[in-house]
């Protein structure tokens, strides 16, 4: 596999363009592999990457039943940050951030990382304390967090309504400086390429519809899965697929501590810059960024109902839009270009689920709620080891299944244990 480099974008500009190979193969299942990854978007394709580089596991197989990237890693609205509270949540982000500021270079693929800062507004006494403490815990842990004033916030984001006659007036913000956006399509297309690299096995349209388990009776380790493209034989096997993990863990008699919910994203038409960072509301939970196309991307709250139909409500939407342009209230005037759904795993504690199922060989990577994207690099490093070695990194140990029965939940917020109150 050629590296892209100036001189083969020269040399394609000068020879029509004909010399360039596909960016991935397109084998044929293989009889058995030593892991399989059910699920081909970012965090699956960052896993077998991982697994083949670091840990030299290259006898892998990724499984994805439509195309690479076509659902949530592509259903997004490509934020990249941090600045979580609590320290078992912002560690592993940072982790991550820091990946993203050299993931480009690593996989030789343009990811479009573009660290413009990721803001919080706040709008009351209450919502600046809560930032300031956020802030607070950020920095003790070495993590970048500046709690910005009034004139501030003005002078960072000119459209935002600063008037004291605001729907939502502005009290200040807490910014991270290193936080920002990153092309979605790209980190799939990156680490499908440089995964196929390192001999992983990419095989789309071939969907995973069983468990193969030893023991008389079949409710042992697993040691394959079925697919529709045959049976393919497994040492471990890694369950990575966004807003469908409870459904492909009930293949295998599990019932996991998440939702699936749908959550929804627009864009509009694009235009000159109008948004210079990714801003955010500390009690809205609207945000808004720009793309590099010029689109106005914006988004809410999850649906709050469980579904796996990737159509939104027009409500839910309308609201996410109503709160956006109060804050910002030129963005009026632009046309809505599209909107998109995701299917996210809402899980109970509003955190993700890394690590070993109660079937042994059998290992969970969900419940990411409407983080994931996000998280691509860390979870797939974390991911890696834990499949690599059978034993939980040191950043994905909190998030282990078994904290709901331990009691051991990490919930930033602290609303309560159901998904649709996060």
């Amino acid at each position: 596999m050629n590296r892209y480099s100036v001189f083969g974008l020269m040399r394609g500009a000068l020879g029509g363009q004909k010399h360039w190979q596909p960016a991935w193969r397109d084998p044929e299942p293989r009889a058995s592999y030593d892991v399989v990854i059910i699920g081909g978007g970012g965090h699956g394709l960052a896993t077998a990457y991982y697994l083949a580089k670091v840990h030299g596991v290259r006898n892998v197989a990724v499984l994805e039943k439509s195309w690479i990237g076509g659902g949530n890693t592509g259903r997004n609205t490509t934020l990249v940050r941090s600045n979580y509270r609590l320290a078992p949540l912002h560690n592993l982000f940072d982790f991550g951030l820091k990946m993203w500021e050299h993931l480009s270079d690593e996989l030789n693929y343009n990811v479009m990382f573009s660290p413009r800062g990721a803001m919080f507004l706040g709008h009351s006494d209450a919502d600046m304390t809560m930032l300031a403490q956020r802030g607070d815990a950020l920095r003790c842990d070495g993590i970048d967090a500046e709690l910005l004033t009034r004139d501030e916030v003005a002078k960072v984001e000119p459209l935002i309504d600063m008037s004291r006659t605001a729907r939502f007036p502005i009290e200040g913000a807490l910014m991270q400086p290193r936080g920002g956006t990153a092309r979605h399509d790209a980190v799939a297309w990156g680490y499908a390429r440089a995964a196929d690299v390192l001999g992983v096995d990419i095989i789309q349209k071939c969907e995973v519809t069983g468990f193969v388990r030893d023991g008389a009776d079949g409710s042992g380790a697993v040691v394959g899965v079925e697919t529709t493209r045959g049976r393919i034989g497994a040492g471990r096997v890694g369950i990575c697929v966004a807003g469908h993990s409870g459904q492909v863990a009930g293949l295998a008699g599990l019932k996991l501590p998440i939702e699936s919910q749908t959550l929804q994203a627009v864009v509009t038409e694009g235009v000159k810059p109008m948004v210079n960072s990714s801003v955010m509301s500390q009690s809205l939970h609207c945000y808004v960024s720009q793309s590099d196309k010029g689109g106005i991307v914006m988004g809410g709250d999850p649906d709050n109902w469980p579904s796996y139909a990737r159509r939104g409500q027009p409500t839910v939407i309308e609201t996410a839009i109503a709160q956006t342009i109060a804050i910002m209230p030129a963005l009026s005037r632009l046309r809505m270009l599209r909107t998109w759904s995701g299917v996210t795993d809402m899980s109970f504690d509003g955190a993700p689920i890394i690590g070993p199922t109660p079937v042994r060989n059998l290992f969970i990577n969900g419940g990411w709620c409407y983080g994931g994207f996000k998280a691509t690099p860390a979870s797939g490093w974390t991911y890696a080891h834990t499949l690599a070695t059978g034993a939980a990194h040191p950043l994905n140990a909190p998030f282990a299944l078994d904290r709901f029965v331990r009691g051991a939940t990490v919930d930033e917020t602290g609303v309560g244990p159901m998904p649709n109150h996060r």
